[in-house]
């Protein structure tokens, strides 16, 4: 592991952090601002409503709420501050480019021409056809057109548990319900995809089975399309769903199998990509290039920034998608882009991911093994996943443990991600190994005293 990583602006006094100041958490100022704010915004995420806390500043891997207390952040602002909260590079960055020049629509200035080199010089292959977004929904909009122009096909394949954005196609993506439309837009279709935890497919020995799904996703194509299908678009690791990691073999072989039948791969990489899981993109941990890749949140390290990249051989398919925005690319958001890239490569930031997965890959382990709940634990980088269930046979999800251990940890200082029955985990990766292990200590503590709470005895 590198000598030459550079994470002391960000590493908290533990002697004194995580604070907390008010007898309840979350403390009155919170309740009552958010309780105003509530009367008027409407449609939180269940994060929030979980713990309606009000959050004032944030420095490195902390938060500090308006009552004062002072949390270890063990979600990145939902995957967003992967570098950690005001990275003074990003910051100096983007107050720069705001003193200077903040929007002049799609034209090229020089902080943008930066950060296209910089992006072509750290993708893999030939990725190198690129739009900026704003948004990843919008980038995921742009990745179906382009799909469809490169290929001149139109139907879309998809996963359960994937989650893609929240307008137009990309709702079609997913899962749907009443207030999504009348129904998933036509030419779009969902299929299972291997979770190694929980297998559709299983070979005799009870492992999963990869090429059953792939044999699958044939029948599929037979039956229920009209076998004009521009491409497969997936997440590499599943965010929404709760942190569900492929097999090894998966992406190897679907890889394989797209280039076979000329369908385009998709890799949805908006919450994998930059650094999340120690690689610029998830994909590289299994050797595997799509054609098609978006990018997004910690892309700008909390500044509204994404990008959709194509391969050299589709690149020129953008140019007939009316592909330019608005917002996309200004000056700002590429200053906030291009410091994020120069602080992972200068702060060896990459590696610092790799060193969080040692420790944690053994500290959940370790946890898996002395509570029952537990049914299974997962890590790549600073992406992790906890599965509670309420028993392993049978693997039924325990929900309740899920919301009580959330809860729990976070009147500790700790704040993170909820999902059902399955904790999510995505620490910033400039977190020192210290810090890791009290914020561990603090879920451990979580999880044992909600199974005492629910008379859990395994």
């Amino acid at each position: 592991m590198s000598a030459n990583i550079d994470i002391a602006w960000a590493k908290p006094d533990l002697n004194v952090l995580p604070r907390l100041e008010s007898s309840e958490i979350p403390g009155p100022k919170s309740l009552d601002m958010h309780g105003r704010a509530s009367a008027i915004m409407k449609g939180y995420s269940g994060q929030v409503k979980l713990f309606p806390v009000v959050f004032e500043s944030g420095h490195g891997v902390t938060l500090t709420d308006v009552d004062g207390n002072v949390y270890l952040d063990f979600s990145s602002g939902i995957y967003v501050t992967t570098l950690g909260h005001c990275h003074p590079k990003v910051t100096e960055a983007v107050q720069k480019a705001a003193g200077q020049l903040m929007n002049c629509h799609d034209f090229t200035t020089p902080i943008k021409l930066e950060l296209l080199e910089k992006l072509t010089e750290i993708l893999p292959g030939d990725l190198s056809g690129v739009q900026l977004y704003d948004s990843g929904t919008t980038a995921v909009e742009a990745g179906l057109r382009v799909c469809r122009a490169a290929t001149g096909q139109y139907e879309m394949l998809s996963c359960f548990g994937d989650f893609h954005g929240k307008s137009g196609h990309s709702i079609s993506l997913a899962r749907m319900n009443k207030a999504s439309g009348a129904g998933r837009a036509q030419g779009f279709y969902m299929m299972p995809r291997p979770n190694p935890y929980r297998p559709w497919f299983k070979k005799p020995d009870g492992t999963i089975d990869t090429d059953a799904y792939l044999a699958f996703y044939d029948e599929f194509i037979l039956e229920a399309t009209t076998n004009q299908v521009a491409a497969i678009v997936l997440e590499p690791i599943q965010g929404w769903a709760g942190s569900i990691f492929p097999p090894d073999d998966f992406f190897p072989k679907l890889r394989q199998w797209c280039n076979e039948r000329k369908i385009l791969l998709f890799a949805d990489e908006v919450l994998t990509s930059m650094g999340r899981t120690g690689k610029y993109l998830a994909m590289e941990h299994w050797d595997t290039l799509p054609d098609v890749v978006t990018l997004g949140k910690g892309f700008g390290n909390g500044f509204p920034v994404t990008a959709m990249v194509v391969r050299e051989p589709y690149a020129e398919s953008v140019e007939s998608i009316s592909a330019s925005t608005s917002y996309g690319g200004n000056p700002m958001a590429c200053a906030a882009a291009l410091a994020s890239i120069k602080a992972i490569e200068e702060e060896c930031l990459l590696e610092n991911a790799q060193r969080l997965e040692e420790y944690f890959t053994k500290r959940l382990d370790k946890m898996k093994n002395e509570h029952p709940i537990i049914g299974d634990v997962r890590c790549k980088g600073c992406l992790m996943g906890v599965e509670l269930v309420k028993d392993r046979t049978t693997k039924e999800p325990f929900d309740e443990a899920g919301k009580i251990v959330y809860q729990s940890a976070f009147r500790k200082g700790l704040a993170w991600i909820p999902a059902g029955h399955i904790l999510r985990m995505s620490p910033p990766i400039v977190m020192d190994l210290d810090t890791a292990a009290r914020c561990m200590d603090m879920i451990d503590e979580a999880i044992g005293e909600t199974e005492k709470t629910l008379g859990y005895n395994g």
